[in-house]
């Protein structure tokens, strides 16, 4: 696998002082997906996911621009604090969330939810390697079933199966391919 140019959280903010658009480019590759995955668990829709995200991104590299930021932690825990907050204001201006969010602002330390989302990270890089691994077509039947939120319809018109049975079918069968190669990799840390 050919490696990136920004692996680490200092050369990705470097990349943006010198404004690489390499740098954000690899800012969307690395922490999206996480962000992804939080809106949708919270009430939220992928258009909203990319919205929250752009606005995070936004603030990160205004921060960088202006030398105001003092990075104290990764930038993914950076990104996933400042995206929550986001979504948890758009939320209590929609009426989504019961109390308003200073109440719960005591409650909403990142400190507190870190072990949790970095195993939840660790977890999402085991089954983004497992999904490379699975081939095609269970790669594209999974993500357009389980992330584009495709119908079993459109999947079976999609791939030529016979009728949503046999599409069905095909995707259990993926699916088992797809734990098998993740738990072979993955363990719950103790």
């Amino acid at each position: 696998m050919k490696k990136s140019l920004y692996e680490t959280d200092e050369a990705i903010v470097e990349g943006i002082r010198n404004d690489d658009d390499r740098a954000l480019a690899q800012l969307y590759k690395l922490h999206f997906p996480m962000i992804f995955h939080f809106i949708l668990n919270n009430s939220g829709t992928e258009d909203e996911a990319k919205d929250i995200y752009q606005e995070g991104v936004i603030v990160f590299y205004e921060k960088i621009k202006d030398n105001s930021l003092e990075l104290s932690c990764q930038i993914k825990t950076y990104l996933y604090s400042v995206c929550r907050r986001l979504w948890l204001k758009r939320l209590a201006e929609k009426g989504r969330f019961a109390s308003k969010l200073e109440d719960s602002e005591p409650f909403l330390s990142v400190e507190d939810d870190l072990p949790r989302h970095e195993e939840q990270e660790r977890q999402f890089g085991i089954m983004t390697e497992a999904l490379e691994q699975v081939g095609e077509p269970c790669r594209s039947l999974l993500e357009d079933f389980y992330i584009r939120t495709r119908n079993m319809q459109d999947i079976t018109d999609k791939f030529g199966y016979v009728n949503t049975d046999t599409a069905k079918n095909q995707k259990y069968k993926c699916l088992q391919r797809l734990k098998k190669l993740f738990f072979a990799t993955y363990k719950p840390e103790a």
